[in-house]
């Protein structure tokens, strides 16, 4: 299934190994993520090396931690959650806006074919490209721009992941979504919800509303 990745990069001994799988057991799966593909790539995905070295001591803190430019890398337990519910299969070509620090990104990589990740911040998107490249994540393309325009010349997009909070969910990206595709996002101005959006075949959306969350806003170009 992962047949992409560099084994020699992911699976190397690390000092923060234990720290890492006591953060999946008391702070995700005690807390009711059950999917055991999210749980694996959350315990295989270091996170500390998409932390700003002077930060590392919390990298595997239940928390978010800040990267740089006014964003954050996402609590832990909010990257798996929204992981879980994106449903991502083998199969699948995911499209995320907000690449961050790649954090998200290389979580998700492990589940789906292919990850199209966009930055709205020019620095951010160069160096979470130039580390996802060196890690050894083959399978993730990172491009800077808009998150509002989405990637046009690679849609349709089988599942589409939003790590910044638009208003509400802007219709070009639904426009990029899949028949039977599934989208989740963090929606709302001062108050946000995470919300699951699934494309009908006449083109419709199924809409659901989870936990309330509180990520940086959206904003374009």
């Amino acid at each position: 299934m992962f047949s992409w990745f560099l084994p020699a990069l992911f699976d190397a001994p690390d000092g923060y190994e234990a720290v890492r799988q006591r953060m999946v057991r008391v702070d995700i799966e005690a807390r009711g993520v059950r999917s055991a593909i999210v749980l694996e790539a959350m315990r295989s995905t270091a996170r500390h090396l998409f932390v700003p070295a002077p930060l590392r001591y919390l990298a595997y803190a239940d928390r978010p931690l800040p990267i740089g430019h006014g964003q954050t890398i996402s609590q832990p337990y909010v990257v798996a959650f929204m992981t879980e519910l994106l449903d991502p299969q083998p199969h699948h070509r995911a499209l995320e806006i907000g690449t961050g620090c790649g954090y998200q990104a290389a979580v998700l990589s492990r589940l789906v074919k292919a990850v199209y990740t966009i930055e709205i911040v020019p620095e951010l998107a160069r160096d979470s490209a130039a580390l996802l490249q060196q890690l050894g994540y083959q399978n993730v393309f990172v491009r800077a721009g808009d998150g509002y325009q989405g990637w046009p010349d690679q849609a349709p997009f089988d599942r589409i992941l939003l790590t910044a909070a638009p208003p509400e969910v802007p219709k070009s990206l639904v426009d990029q979504l899949q028949v039977g595709g599934k989208l989740v996002a963090p929606e709302g101005s001062i108050l946000q919800n995470l919300v699951l959006l699934e494309k009908r075949a006449d083109g419709s959306l199924q809409r659901k509303v989870s936990l309330p969350v509180r990520f940086v806003p959206m904003v374009r170009e």
